[in-house]
């Protein structure tokens, strides 16, 4: 039996833990959905330069504080996942990446518009293949410039998508002036090519230099297709593109805040950075970029 003071005490007790509660559910709630976690990758382009190698390039990305990579440009005798990659090579490049304590995730896939359907086909069926022994999870493709092209290449992804699907890999569309300069010409290859294998890996920066449209506005249509991301900046159309994010025309706040909105998760892959005289500080570029995503992924 408690007494009338013990009763009151424990009521007491009871109903400041109840407040406590109460009081900070609301705060766990808001800190969970606050911020995202997707990853952050980073492509070799910004080493492609004169007398510096794919060696320097994965000790820069490593360096500059990535764990994933996308082998994008090719360097002087290194074709990557292209047509000309031997066994031989393959094997060796992906020990090279491993070795660099990184991870290659995607392969650009180049296609030849003076080949006929048929053997286009196998040619981006081989560099699949590549793409497969490096280990690599999402191929990415650029699209066509000329008009009369068109045609062709929405029949080869037609035909390689699920090529790539029954391999474990993802085909992606990178806006890219031409076929997929804007969100009505994506619209219109991802209902030619009419693959569910087949998506798209948003680039605002292209959008601005290829179109000079906005990329917020372009991305509307087309964001319940988008599974990856292009990060540059861009001042202007055909303008710089070698840029600390937030110093051009990208509003990165909207575009991913608008990509949250709708489910994407990643991952994000840094195309350019403010490049220097030197790797170390081209590597340095490389990393303001990153910690620049960073810092806006946990306020989105």
């Amino acid at each position: 039996m408690m007494t009338r003071r013990q009763f009151l005490q424990t009521t007491a007790m009871a109903a400041t833990a109840t407040t406590a509660l109460n009081l900070t559910a609301p705060l766990a709630r808001a800190e969970g959905i606050r911020g995202v976690n997707w990853p952050i990758g980073c492509y070799n382009r910004p080493w492609v330069e004169k007398g510096w190698d794919l060696d320097v390039a994965l000790k820069g990305i490593r360096e500059a504080g990535y764990s994933t990579m996308g082998l994008l440009t090719p360097f002087p005798g290194e074709p990557f996942i292209g047509v000309d990659a031997t066994p031989e090579y393959l094997a060796g490049l992906k020990e090279k990446i491993a070795k660099h304590q990184l991870r290659a995730i995607m392969g650009a896939i180049h296609t030849k518009n003076e080949l006929s359907v048929e053997d286009s086909i196998k040619n981006v069926q081989q560099q699949m293949d590549n793409a497969k022994a490096v280990g690599v999870e999402w191929l990415l493709t650029f699209g066509v410039d000329r008009p009369q092209d068109y045609e062709n290449y929405y029949k080869v992804m037609a035909a390689t998508a699920p090529y790539a699907q029954e391999r474990g890999m993802k085909l992606v569309l990178k806006p890219h002036g031409g076929g997929s300069g804007a969100a009505e010409e994506i619209m219109r290859c991802m209902a030619k090519v009419n693959q569910p294998n087949f998506k798209i890996w948003y680039d605002a920066g292209n959008i601005i230099y290829y179109t000079g449209k906005d990329p917020l506005e372009q991305l509307k249509p087309i964001v319940q297709h988008v599974t990856g991301f292009c990060a540059k900046d861009c001042a202007g159309p055909h303008g710089e593109i070698w840029l600390d994010f937030g110093k051009g025309k990208v509003d990165f706040p909207a575009v991913f805040g608008m990509l949250k909105s709708a489910g994407f998760d990643g991952p994000v892959m840094v195309e350019c950075c403010q490049k220097g005289k030197t790797p170390e500080e081209t590597t340095e570029g490389a990393r303001r970029n990153r910690e620049y995503l960073h810092n806006l992924f946990r306020q989105l």
